[in-house]
């Protein structure tokens, strides 16, 4: 199963089809993903083919024919790239790029990134999930360090989420557009709808996108129900959401735009967590209600200017923005137990908070210019920005038979921090050169960037009664990232693509501060101000086809990771006998692997095939944590996607499947290895009048039970719930576009 036999097809095929292509430039169009166009890999717009390193671009109306409702549905036939999620409450969280995940990826939108994900205890989970994918025309995905570009947190990669414009709906005598979506998702019972309105003048242009979603827990294929800890079925939640996205252009000439950004997200859940109820034997009390309210919030104003003909020495064109973006999530849970006697029974009440607010400025030059016979496209810029990330836990707990109220729920007395209010501060330069030599065959492309990060917490009053004698640190570091890509187009339609990069990520706020003490437990935090960046060098090498009727890309990479930080390590005793923890730079790491991508224009070999293309990917990647000498849980097992289409002027079909080899490499023999699973999905859409489509999806078309790998935590091999981490079964949805 380890032998690459899809690209081997593939480039056989490409061999074959050359002959065809002069015939076949005009069918196989849609089906070269390799032409499509990406700005985030290079930080200029430049077609897959032209850029050293594995991009993905996923296009709207890609998502559109795939029904993409989440992260899960967006990546689904992308192997490397995984999407996690929890059972019973938090829902979908974590994106792993090749085996690495958390704030290890950078997530951005425009340009801006996301609020960092924090988690800390059974009741305190922030995530990352704050993007409403119908306000998108595009995602971009590069794969591996990136830190060259986008600095810390591009250790892994970049998810680069880009939003609508006016200009997407306003063609050439079209000053005006209007469109809205309706649509129903069984496998959580979810209804959506969107409207996006669009306006244009010689010089205004403008939009407004707004969204709604609602519906049920997402199902899984547990058969046992009722309540307490052997529950396998999903939690019951309502679950509801919506979205706005506005954007007013002002063009003052054909090169120049101004745009001014307003975009909100909101969502929450409620879960009735039955899986809690009953007897619990850690605390030896019996939970008769266990609720949950999760809401998340982000709000992001941006205002943007783009030039493109400086005709100045420093730049030909030119482009900058300013931004806020405040993200917040609350989680609020409610308990109400019996306790021996059962006469004693109380009612605890437990908020989390996680707020992080962002400001920035982001500058970005390009210039061309030869020297000789040899070209240069050069991009420099700079970034700034400073956020404020605040935590807290509340709680209050109420004896039911006096109605006297306590803070104190053992070991808290609430409220507490975790760690003291946290500002960052980055400022970072960067430099990137591609070099054409011999009319374009060969470019050489280098870039370096300059990361100067500094952390300075503020202890408050909550902080320092929760955490008595324990020292803050601050934090400043200087990064410089390195990488080099080489692109060589050795004949027609062919090429080699590698290079190598650095990658880094800053110590965390939560690592370096992270404090408390309990005294009844016995054990204590500390600081460490001499916590090291996590770095990371990467190797990658390939080879694609870019023909007109197939295209093929196979590549291998080689990662190795340093000083990863492994929070609260537990380091020793203290003076007064607690037990002291720590975070520390031990982890070393290494992700190695093969990713294939490739595509065929059937109808290109024989106008009988009219009609038909065959995709399809894989992935094979291997992890090993070197400090351990174990593998890395996080890394998927082979993975492969293939699918075959048939499309006419009106209608148009798709059968996709996804394929997962079992995961027989764990850290421990005696966790839970997944099964491998072979799934089917279908797609198809019509057109039934000028501006009208339905989409309709079937997934899981064999009702097959399985576990999707980032649904699966670390837990026994032996355990009695596996079947809460199983995915829907046979389920379908439907959705119908209008636009005029």
């Amino acid at each position: 199963m380890n032998r690459p036999t899809l690209l081997a097809s593939a480039l056989w095929l490409a061999l074959a089809a050359t002959a065809h292509a002069e015939t076949a430039a005009d069918t196989g169009a849609d089906i070269n993903e390799l032409e499509r166009i990406q700005v985030t890999a290079t930080r200029s717009e430049r077609a897959i083919a032209d850029v050293p390193n594995t991009v993905d671009v996923i296009e709207r109306e890609r998502m559109d024919e795939l029904m993409v409702r989440d992260l899960k549905d967006l990546f689904r036939y992308e192997p490397g790239i995984t999407v996690g999620s929890s059972f019973g409450r938090f829902g979908l969280g974590d994106i792993r790029i090749r085996g690495l995940g958390g704030n290890r990826v950078r997530i951005q939108t425009d340009g801006i990134p996301v609020s960092d994900a924090f988690s800390i205890g059974s009741f305190s989970n922030a995530n990352r999930n704050f993007v409403d994918l119908d306000t998108l025309k595009r995602v971009e995905v590069v794969r591996g360090p990136t830190s060259s570009l986008y600095g810390s947190d591009a250790l892994g990669g970049v998810v680069s989420f880009i939003t609508k414009d006016p200009s997407d709906y306003l063609k050439e005598g079209k000053d005006a557009y209007f469109g809205f979506k309706l649509g129903y998702d069984s496998s959580w019972e979810g209804l959506f709808g969107g409207a996006t309105a669009a306006f244009g003048s010689e010089r205004w242009s403008g939009l407004v996108a707004v969204s709604h979603r609602q519906g049920k827990e997402t199902e899984n294929q547990g058969e046992v129900g009722g309540t307490g800890s052997t529950r396998t079925q999903p939690n019951p939640q309502d679950r509801d959401g919506r979205s706005v996205l506005s954007k007013l252009v002002y063009a003052p000439s054909a090169d120049q735009r101004f745009r001014l950004t307003v975009e909100g997200n909101e969502d929450s859940t409620d879960t009735d967590l039955l899986t809690s109820r009953g007897f619990q034997a850690l605390t030896g009390a019996t939970n008769n209600l266990v609720l949950g309210r999760d809401h998340q919030t982000r709000a992001r104003v941006s205002f943007a200017h783009e030039l493109d003909a400086v005709n100045a020495g420093f730049a030909d064109s030119l482009d900058w923005q300013v931004y806020r973006q405040d993200s917040e999530t609350t989680q609020y849970t409610l308990e109400e137990r019996s306790l021996p006697p059962p006469t004693l029974r109380d009612r605890r009440e437990r908020e989390f908070n996680f707020d992080q607010r962002l400001y920035g400025l982001q500058v970005n030059f390009r210039k061309g210019f030869a020297t000789g016979d040899v070209k240069h496209d050069l991009a420099y810029g700079l970034d700034l920005s400073r956020s404020e990330t605040r935590q807290k836990r509340d709680g209050l707990r109420t004896f039911l038979n006096t109605g006297a109220t306590t803070p104190s729920m053992l070991p808290d007395v609430f409220p507490v921090r975790d760690f003291p209010i946290s500002k960052t501060t980055t400022a970072a330069l960067y430099l990137q050169d591609e070099i054409n030599f011999a009319e374009g065959a060969f470019r050489l492309i280098p870039a370096l960037r300059v990361d100067h990060y500094k952390l300075k917490p503020e202890v408050d009053n909550i902080f320092a009664e929760d955490n008595p004698g324990v020292v803050v640190s601050e934090v400043s570091e200087t990064n410089v990232s390195p990488k080099l890509g080489a692109v060589w187009q050795f004949a027609d339609k062919w090429s080699l693509f590698g290079g190598y990069a650095r990658g880094f990520r800053s110590p965390p706020y939560n690592d370096v501060n992270i404090g408390f003490t309990n005294l009844l437990f016995g054990y204590t935090a500390i600081a460490n101000p001499d916590l090291k960046p996590e770095t990371s060098d990467g190797l990658e090498a390939g080879l694609r086809f870019a023909g007109d009727a197939v295209y093929a890309s196979m590549s291998g990479y080689y990662n190795r990771y340093d000083d990863f930080i492994e929070s609260l390590r537990f380091i020793g005793f203290n003076d007064e006998g607690l037990m002291v923890y720590q975070s520390q730079n031990i982890a070393e790491a290494k992700i190695y692997g093969v990713e294939l991508k490739a595509g065929l224009d059937i109808g290109a070999l024989s106008e009988k095939w009219e009609g038909w293309s065959l995709r399809g990917a894989a992935a094979w990647s291997r992890g090993e944590d070197e400090t351990a000498d174990v593998p890395l849980d996080s890394v998927d097992p082979l993975t492969a996607t293939l699918g075959i289409a048939y499309e006419r002027e009106a209608w148009g079909a798709e059968l996709a499947g996804r394929f997962v080899d079992r995961k027989d490499r764990v850290s421990d023999p005696g966790l839970y290895q997944q099964a491998g699973y072979g799934v089917v999905d279908l797609y198809a859409h019509w057109s039934l009048a000028p501006g009208t489509t339905v989409n309709v999806g079937v997934f899981n078309l064999a009702d097959r039970k399985y576990s999707e790998a980032g649904d699966v935590p670390l837990v026994n091999g032996g355990s009695a719930v596996l079947d809460r981490y199983t995915s829907p079964g046979r389920n379908f949805s439907v959705s119908l576009s209008v636009n005029w």
